[in-house]
């Protein structure tokens, strides 16, 4: 991965800019149902520290954050903003519970590509015009029943879902890819979890069907109310997996004192890790005053993604010619991340497939797959 400091164009490309700044753009969930801000804040600083030292052969970006509010019709009108207004040439770093579904077809139609920092709807990874740099919750969840049939030895493992929007079909294939692969059946599937309310009737069934191992998508407050159920019932002898969206510091500190095997799976490289391959993202983020989440990762990760297509583009960096360097397919791999990013000129986009798997030990989350677990990048 090229350092920022000192970027500029190699000898067989050199980007232009003749019309001033290139033009970026993002659509998040800033305000409303979540605030994936942390997201292209990320973005933007890694941008910023880009255009402090000179920007790419001397063109800087100049990037857009638009909020769609948790609103489809907010998130529509962002979109054409972005693209017949501001006239971006891409969108890069966008963390959002709908713009994937609002408007991947939008993309599509004007010729215009996005690299998602966190993909969330199943749109995001299903659409020729998206291909976000985060594994997303359905390969993920995939790749979690494979750590805990082979890792954990687990032999009975079963699953509950929140089933929000047009995820349930997502998921199902989720499990369906691990059967497939894994010559196996999931032993229990329950899709009708509450976003709210008791899970005790939950916690219970995943006792009395005999799991072992329990794969649940819960967020943070449900996470932690998921593990707290089963403190209350005594429950023992069961793994509970969780997503990429539980690994915080505040579950973390919610269940210091539980003694449930609690397991998590990364994105990227453990954000809670100061190691080497997350060095550069702290320079960024500590110099912007940033927090570190594996949000940040991602919007660091998607600008990172954009720094170096527009570098390779010789000639003027247009809508056209982004669109063009990313569909031509390079492979783009970085320490942080352990799959090799690439957009392509494909129907679907789902290029990340490993995690790092964190357990959580007496308040702390700790590492427990010293490497990448990965499912192949071929399917």
């Amino acid at each position: 991965m090229l350092a920022i400091s000192g970027y500029a164009s190699s000898a067989q490309a050199a980007p232009t800019c003749k019309n001033g700044p290139i033009q970026v753009g993002a659509i998040s969930t800033i305000t409303g149902l979540s605030d994936f801000s942390d997201a292209p804040k990320a973005t933007k600083a890694t941008f910023d520290q880009l255009n402090d030292a000179g920007g790419i052969n001397g063109c800087k970006i100049e990037f857009t954050i638009a909020d769609d509010k948790g609103d489809p019709q907010v998130a529509a009108q962002a979109a054409r903003d972005l693209i017949d207004n501001k006239g971006v040439v891409a969108l890069a770093g966008g963390a959002s519970h709908l713009d994937c579904a609002v408007n991947a077809g939008i993309y599509n139609r004007n010729g215009i590509l996005s690299v998602p920092a966190v993909g969330i709807d199943p749109l995001c990874f299903n659409a020729p015009s998206i291909s976000p740099v985060n594994v997303g919750p359905y390969t993920l969840s995939t790749v979690m029943l494979d750590y805990a049939a082979k890792d954990l030895g687990a032999k009975k493992l079963c699953a509950f879902f929140i089933i929000i929007g047009g995820t349930k079909e997502a998921y199902a294939n989720a499990l369906a890819a691990w059967e497939k692969a894994s010559g196996k059946k999931v032993a229990l599937v329950d899709m009708t979890l509450p976003p709210q309310g008791d899970l005790t009737p939950y916690v219970i069934k995943a006792r009395d069907t005999g799991c072992d191992a329990v794969l649940t998508n819960q967020v943070e407050p449900g996470a932690v109310q998921w593990v707290k159920t089963a403190d209350a019932q005594k429950i023992s002898g069961i793994n509970w997996l969780f997503l990429a969206a539980s690994y915080t510091e505040g579950v973390a500190k919610a269940l210091a004192y539980s003694k449930q095997p609690i397991y998590i799976g990364t994105e990227w490289e453990p954000y809670t890790e100061n190691s080497a391959a997350n060095s550069d993202w702290t320079k960024t983020t500590d110099k912007a005053g940033l927090k570190k989440t594996a949000f940040s990762q991602g919007g660091y990760l998607a600008a990172k993604v954009m720094i170096d297509t527009i570098s390779g583009i010789d000639g003027e960096v247009t809508r056209d010619s982004v669109t063009a360097a990313l569909k031509e397919g390079k492979k783009l791999k970085y320490p942080m991340a352990g799959s090799t990013y690439v957009f392509g000129d494909a129907k679907a986009h789902s290029p990340m497939k490993s995690t790092k798997v964190m357990q959580l030990v007496d308040g702390k989350w700790t590492v427990k797959t010293s490497d990448w677990y990965s499912l192949p990048q071929a399917e």
